[in-house]
């Protein structure tokens, strides 16, 4: 509903400077035609014209949109040629109108006396293409101004939230828990690495910019820190595959972007299983496109469309709705049944090399 009202705005605003523009057309001729007394029937003629230029730049402008994408030199090629072939009609027209209404009929002796003064439209088609794509492009990047802003509020919200979700007290308290009994059996080693651990991965969730994208090899350090201190929680019970290629490794993804899947696979899955679980992160590079996937061997979830069906999508609800800001339709995000059971989170965003 959002983009549809987007689009009929854009849509409005069009018409407004298009009629605007050829009525302005219009008064400024009016003016010349008094300055050089022209008789009052070549009112109709300086309407007629105005109208003509209107209805010719309507299609143009559709031409323009199925170009926008296309490469620099073809664009002004594209550009060039529409405005010369809809300057010279216009042209004709307006010699033919002025020749009907303001000279009553006359016709000229030679065809070509129809395209005299045709660069002069010519030109002025020429400066509405220009101030099509000026707007266009100033509509661009007001779009895109809007989109940081959001996207920049939203990863805000899915700091805090992930801050309020999934470092909530209790995983805190049972960290400490854990830490406290290491202590008491006399395992100060694995209780000083664990509180550096925990020190590591809460300095990172504050340190990281959550709208800045981040390489995937930083962002699986940070989810190992996790990981580790869950692994305490669990022991044996929780085990960890991590496949992914070196190019995936170099791939930029938002900050903090996997963290809550993998909370709520803990959460929902891992914990409820006796025997322990399995946690698998992929994550690979294909057709220009980075392939990122969480799969855990739980007890699954009943899906509709898609769609978890119950309120364990705190943290996957906050992901696709940075994912929407960040890429708006280009990226996709699936959730299936793990195969032989368990659930399982694909996400499909844009390629994106880190700068070394």
């Amino acid at each position: 509903m959002k983009w549809q009202a987007l689009v009929d705005n854009r849509q409005r605003f069009f018409w407004v400077l298009q009629i605007a523009g050829w009525l302005g057309y219009a008064l400024v001729n009016y003016i010349g035609s008094k300055v050089f007394e022209m008789r009052d029937i070549y009112v109709f003629v300086i309407v007629l014209n105005a109208y003509a230029g209107c209805l010719l730049t309507v299609p143009i402008r559709y031409l323009y949109r199925r170009i926008w994408n296309a490469p620099p030199l073809i664009l002004i090629l594209v550009v060039f040629s529409a405005s010369y072939f809809t300057g010279t009609l216009w042209a004709v027209i307006q010699k033919f109108n002025l020749w009907e209404i303001y000279r009553h009929g006359y016709r000229p002796t030679e065809w070509f006396y129809y395209f005299q003064q045709g660069l002069d439209s010519v030109y002025i088609v020429l400066c509405w293409s220009g101030l099509y794509f000026g707007v266009k492009y100033y509509q661009l990047l007001q779009s895109e101004r809007q989109k940081a802003l959001k996207a920049n509020t939203m990863a805000h919200e899915a700091q805090l939230k992930m801050l309020r979700y999934q470092l909530n007290p209790h995983f805190l308290f049972n960290t400490l828990n854990a830490i406290s009994t290491l202590i008491l059996v006399e395992e100060n080693k694995d209780a000083n690495q664990m509180v550096a651990r925990l020190s590591d991965f809460l300095r990172y969730t504050l340190n990281t910019d959550p709208i800045k994208k981040v390489p995937l090899e930083q962002e699986l350090h940070a989810l190992m820190l996790y990981l580790e201190i869950e692994k305490v929680r669990f022991d044996e019970r929780l085990s960890i595959d991590v496949d992914v290629s070196s190019e995936a490794k170099q791939a930029l993804v938002p900050s903090l972007i996997l963290q809550p899947i993998i909370e709520n696979s803990i959460k929902y899955a891992i914990a409820h299983l006796v025997e322990g679980g399995k946690l698998e992160i992929k994550a690979q590079v294909f057709a220009n496109e980075l392939l990122l996937e969480v799969g855990d061997n739980g007890p699954g979830a009943e899906l509709k469309n898609g769609q978890l069906q119950n309120a364990q999508g705190v943290g996957i609800a906050n992901t696709i709705d940075r994912l929407k800001t960040l890429y708006e339709n280009n990226y996709s995000f699936v959730l299936s049944h793990n195969e032989p059971n368990g659930l399982k989170v694909n996400i499909r965003v844009p390629f994106e090399k880190a700068k070394k």
